[in-house]
């Protein structure tokens, strides 16, 4: 399959992710070739991406495929896909709420949603589960602000922050039905509320939950247990085989060592996540507030508010979450979430495709032949870049 020679594209660090911002009209219509295209884009499969645009990390090698929202309760609809970075594959079975921070200012830059002076809220459907978010942020003037005073774990300096609104679902908070499942010999808790994760303690698997990423990756041990947890909690969720899917995520849980609620660490799935995912952070904290959960006995959960403080590896993420518990029968719901995270505008230009296997290069116009990219300026930190 070929594609187009070139494609107009945003690289943007969205929350403690980075990735390619691509209009969906941009990109063929056919899913396989769509696909094709975004591998060459990304430079996969291939362990360093050299050849593309991809980071050689799960966390930055990702795709927001936005489009105008046929949706009358949406300006945007938002397809989240994560390219595999040494395999020639890309998924659509997970949300990604750090790359979500950056599709509301995207879609304003793109011309898809008109900004209001001073802040402006964009409505997002997110395609790959029929969720909705609410993106707030600077919009003085009428032009995106990427500046800011807003701080969060895992990422250099400030920016302006960018709040996120996810308004409950139609999905089980608890997809099993049960507040505790024995799993491959093991006590967890399967939470959705917005990113199917399985809390487990991390004694259960004689690990402490304090190592680096590095340590925990390395540990065979832990890594069979793992994906023999993650295979059958999968189809306990309803999720299917997760063979080959990045879902469910499992979330180890260890007292908090930094005035946290909880300290966590992630796997995505066989990676260490070096912080948390948004949409993980929000099933974390979900879970942790029904009673009788895995977190149990190890979170130390706020004593007012809807704030909770999720550490991971390189800091925390403060999430606001509150759950009506249920009672009598009634299954606990999420009732309210929300986050405040940031995103940056990297550059705006062109990119250029490694040819495709057997399609002979295109000729060479004058751009950097060691660069896959086409780097135009956008004139500043803010603003809309020319069409």
């Amino acid at each position: 399959m070929t594609g187009p020679e070139e494609v107009r594209c945003m690289l943007m660090r969205g929350g403690t992710s980075k990735g390619a911002y691509i209009l969906a009209d941009d990109l063929p219509k056919d899913t396989a070739a769509r696909d094709e295209l975004l591998l060459r884009i990304m430079g996969s499969p291939d362990p360093r991406q050299i050849d593309g645009l991809g980071g050689a990390h799960p966390l930055t090698s990702k795709v927001a495929v936005v489009s105008a929202s046929e949706d009358p309760g949406a300006d945007v609809d938002y397809l989240f896909l994560q390219v595999a970075v040494d395999r020639p594959e890309v998924t659509d079975r997970q949300n990604c709420g750090n790359i979500l921070a950056g599709v509301g200012p995207f879609a304003v830059e793109r011309g898809l949603v008109t900004p209001r002076d001073e802040e402006t809220s964009v409505r997002i459907r997110m395609l790959n589960t029929g969720e909705r978010a609410v993106a707030t942020f600077p919009t003085p003037g009428g032009r995106v602000r990427y500046t800011g005073a807003a701080e969060i774990s895992s990422v250099p300096g400030t920016a302006a922050p960018v709040t996120i609104a996810f308004p409950p679902g139609d999905s089980p908070l608890l997809p099993t039905g049960q507040v505790r499942d024995t799993v491959a010999g093991t006590p967890v808790t399967c939470v959705d509320n917005g990113m199917p994760t399985v809390l487990i303690a991390a004694s259960a698997l004689k690990v402490t939950g304090y190592e680096e990423p590095a340590e925990l990756e390395a540990d065979p041990v832990l890594a069979a247990r793992l994906h023999e947890i993650r295979r059958e909690a999968g189809r306990l969720m309803g999720l299917g085989e997760t063979e080959s899917s990045t879902v469910p995520k499992l979330s180890l849980l260890a007292p908090p060592s930094n005035g946290g609620a909880v300290t966590t660490r992630t796997f995505i799935p066989v990676r260490c996540h070096t912080a948390i995912g948004v949409l993980g952070a929000a099933s974390v904290a979900a879970g942790l507030r029904i009673p009788g959960t895995v977190g149990e006995g190890i979170a130390r959960l706020p004593g007012r508010g809807d704030r909770m403080r999720i550490e991971h590896p390189t800091g925390f993420l403060d999430i606001d979450t509150r759950v009506d518990p249920g009672s009598g029968g009634t299954p606990p719901t999420a009732l309210h979430t929300a986050v405040v995270r940031t995103a940056r505008k990297l550059f705006d230009g062109t990119v250029f495709p490694r040819p495709a296997s057997g399609t002979p290069a295109p000729p060479d116009r004058g751009e950097n032949p060691t660069t896959t990219a086409s780097v135009r300026p956008s004139g500043g930190t803010h603003g809309s870049a020319p069409r």
